[in-house]
């Protein structure tokens, strides 16, 4: 996607890239929109880039990413869904997501405090998108049929290396050897 500039038709949630922290672009706001992938957008805003949700992306006027998930007997947390959840929050930089990048470690989940505990590294510890990629991950799988609260630790033991992303994902790369 180019860049190009839209106004928003809604509040528009987002978060300030690289710290992570909450913003709401008003309604009526010009942003230029610099970056499209995996279903997120960052966008210009007041000289700050802002990466917004693509389940928030009607606040830009574009279509919406739609998590849907099946609404389980019972109210226990399923695993598959939190991962499912995890599929689709992707590295900023390259159109794979977390978990076939080999970013996540750990998934826990306590039913009894319908709470989900996640550990994730980075490609690379300095990676100035951490914050924003942990706030990915919560704001995702907080969308999980009756999870009530996320956390998420980034961990980088072991250091991550290529040998942990899926093979689909060393092609979609060209770091498959």
């Amino acid at each position: 996607m180019e860049r190009r500039m839209v106004t928003t038709v809604t509040d528009c949630p987002g978060r300030i890239v690289p710290v992570g922290t909450p913003i709401t672009i008003p309604k009526d706001n010009f942003v230029t929109i610099t970056q499209a992938l995996g279903g997120n957008y960052t966008v210009t805003y007041n000289g700050n880039m802002v990466r917004v949700d693509g389940t928030d992306a009607a606040a830009l006027g574009l279509e919406p990413e739609v998590l849907e998930f099946e609404q389980p007997d019972g109210d226990d947390i399923v695993e598959e869904q939190v991962w499912d959840a995890l599929r689709t929050v992707f590295d900023p930089e390259i159109p794979v997501d977390l978990v076939n990048l080999g970013l996540i470690y750990k998934v826990e989940i306590n039913q009894s405090a319908k709470s989900v505990y996640i550990e994730m590294t980075l490609t690379a510890p300095g990676c100035g998108m951490g914050p924003v990629l942990v706030g990915d991950v919560e704001y995702r799988v907080a969308q999980v049929p009756n999870v009530e609260s996320v956390k998420v630790e980034l961990v980088f033991d072991p250091p991550w290396s290529r040998e942990m992303m899926s093979e689909e994902a060393q092609l979609e790369t060209g770091m498959f050897y």
